[in-house]
């Protein structure tokens, strides 16, 4: 298919006359969508669930997967019982992640880890609990479900009894070649993010 070079937009209010367009066309298999990722730990899902019910297959997942903490949910889950108000979503990321790649809106930042270094955050629990009760159900979010899993394990050898970890984060895997965003994660799911 031939580039084509355009002297205007028509569909543009500024002076035309000082912007020019490369027109490239893109094949049909340009615009499909992609697939989403399956993560082994996620085979239990819920759609369109009450909170309950979520919880419940949440709970189901840390009892087969055996983790240190409630449960896990899926990015749709997570969303679901934010909305609902039955959870507390909260980002543990770095300040940075959450101020230059985006965040859930609404959604408090309690770093797990800082900087560039990644360095743990001595007060991460009482943060934490400056944000939910022990009781409540949390659910931490970070970019790819790593990091959220420690701090879930970490929030509840401190006594917070309902911590669950939102699987693929934010961003999702990394995938072979090097970007984030393509298989899984928040944004990839078309859920609600915005950014500073």
């Amino acid at each position: 298919m031939p580039l084509r070079w355009l002297k205007s937009a028509p569909s543009l209010d500024t002076a035309p006359e000082r912007l020019t367009f490369l027109e490239i066309p893109m094949p049909a298999t340009a615009l499909q969508p992609v697939p989403p990722a399956t993560k082994p730990s996620s085979s239990i899902i819920v759609r369109d669930g009450e909170p309950d019910r979520i919880l419940a297959a949440a709970s189901a997942r840390a009892t087969r997967d055996a983790l240190g903490y409630a449960g896990s949910v899926t990015p749709h889950e997570a969303w679901e019982l934010a909305e609902s108000g039955a959870a507390i979503l909260i980002d543990v990321r770095t300040a940075e992640e959450y101020k230059y790649v985006g965040h859930v809106p609404g959604t408090p930042l309690v770093q797990w880890q800082s900087g560039a270094a990644l360095t743990k955050n001595p007060r991460f629990t009482r943060e934490l609990a400056g944000k939910a009760g022990k009781n409540d159900a949390i659910l931490l979010i970070c970019r790819s479900g790593k990091r959220s899993a420690a701090a879930a394990e970490a929030a509840t050898r401190a006594g917070f009894t309902r911590v669950f970890n939102v699987l693929e984060g934010f961003e999702g895997e990394i995938t072979a070649d090097g970007q984030r965003g393509a298989t899984g994660g928040w944004r990839f799911h078309g859920l609600p993010w915005q950014q500073d």
